[in-house]
């Protein structure tokens, strides 16, 4: 099935990053099937490795090599470099869609390699490439997170097929910028299942720092800790998340009010004076391109979709990192569906949110016992459990 997801790419899609990624992964995949059907024990084992080297890697290094990525790279690496020289990410007046920058400045930050590289040798500029330190994020916080849950799941082969799935392979070989915010959403959970409110706030307040759509994350992580570790708990955890957001936004909200709600909340949204690229035809941006009606329609029923999710953290707040992350993507995908404007891409988001909960919870399989030892009275004899008989 990966396979022919990939296959489609080349054909349907008109973006050339895309093409390059579905031909490798493509390669991949059916490679990695081939490999799975064999009967020796290592199989699956190398079938994942297989499918991340054509699904990841090869594309990853062909399209850095190249320059080949979706515009938003560029967007995140010129507002760290506009962050370096006056210290902002957002262009007083930008005069394309391009120099129009969408997220909050803490996105900057991805950008920040390529700024001090810039004017360097050759060959080092690759490393200032943004997908390469969103990849690096996002790995490091799956990685932190599964320590945080004490190693349960079903270890690093299972981490590394969700990594080389369709899903994760996409964006982190063409575009990556969603990467880090779904990696830190994943920690913060882990660590308000984990009853650490203060370590959850700060993961929080990184992640709302880089684009608004986490912001619906402080609710569920607040109904979680009050679940689990108390009210006080949950304020600490939202308190911490608040103030690090504030901390992080205050210095561009200060320097470049203006340019930051148009560019941050207005042009996302559909009312700014560039139109946004992200059109695909979800219901929010069907009712929106009916007119100022229908923009106000899409709002109301996002505004009620919000209110909808808010009531069921209320009145049944998660019980664990499952259902957390479960409310989480339903937030999401309302969010997605009903807003004036989206791509089909954010879905991957509240996907993986999903997924990843599960495989991070799910018992890991234990080896049955060859012999044991068991104590009769004065004298010990071995008694065969397990799979011995």
């Amino acid at each position: 099935m990966a396979a022919v997801w990939a296959a489609a790419f080349p054909v349907v899609s008109s973006l050339g990053p895309h093409r390059v990624w579905g031909a490798s992964a493509c390669v991949g995949y059916l490679c990695a099937a081939v490999a799975v059907l064999s009967r020796r024990s290592l199989g699956r084992a190398v079938s994942v490795w297989i499918a991340g080297i054509g699904a990841v890697l090869v594309p990853l290094v062909v399209l850095v090599l190249t320059g080949g990525a979706q515009s938003e790279v560029g967007v995140v690496e010129r507002a760290g470099l506009l962050t370096v020289r006056q210290g902002t990410p957002y262009l007083a007046d930008p005069q394309a869609v391009v120099e129009v920058t969408p997220y909050l400045p803490g996105m900057a930050l991805f950008g920040l390699p390529g700024a001090v590289v810039a004017d360097g040798w050759e060959p080092l500029r690759y490393l200032g490439d943004a997908r390469l330190w969103c990849a690096a994020a996002f790995l490091g916080c799956l990685w932190a997170a599964g320590r945080v849950l004490g190693g349960r799941g079903n270890g690093r082969l299972v981490g590394a097929a969700l990594i080389a799935s369709p899903v994760v392979a996409l964006p982190l070989a063409v575009s990556g910028v969603d990467l880090p915010l779904t990696g830190l959403l994943c920690l913060a959970l882990a660590l308000a299942a984990r009853h650490r409110p203060v370590a959850a706030g700060l993961a929080l307040a990184l992640a709302c720092s880089l684009k608004w759509t986490a912001w619906p994350a402080l609710a569920v992580v607040a109904a979680l800790l009050a679940h689990r570790a108390g009210l006080g708990a949950a304020l600490r955890g939202t308190g911490v998340a608040v103030a690090g957001t504030v901390l992080a936004v205050l210095p561009s909200a200060l320097l470049a009010p203006g340019p930051l709600v148009e560019q941050v909340f207005a042009f996302p949204t559909g009312r700014g004076e560039w139109e946004t690229p992200a059109a695909s035809p979800l219901p929010g941006r069907l009712l929106a391109d009916l007119g100022p009606f229908g923009w106000y329609a899409a709002m109301t029923l996002l505004a009620a979709g919000g209110v909808a999710v808010a009531v069921s953290l209320w009145v049944r707040p998660p019980a664990g990192l499952v259902p957390a992350a479960d409310r989480l993507a339903v937030g999401l995908c309302t969010a997605f569906l009903l807003a004036p404007a989206g791509r089909f891409g954010y879905l991957a988001l509240p996907v993986l949110l999903s997924v990843w909960a599960r495989l991070a919870e799910a018992p890991s399989r234990v080896a049955p016992a060859r012999s044991r030892v068991v104590a009769t009275g004065s004298a010990a004899r071995p008694v065969l459990v397990g799979g011995d008989r």
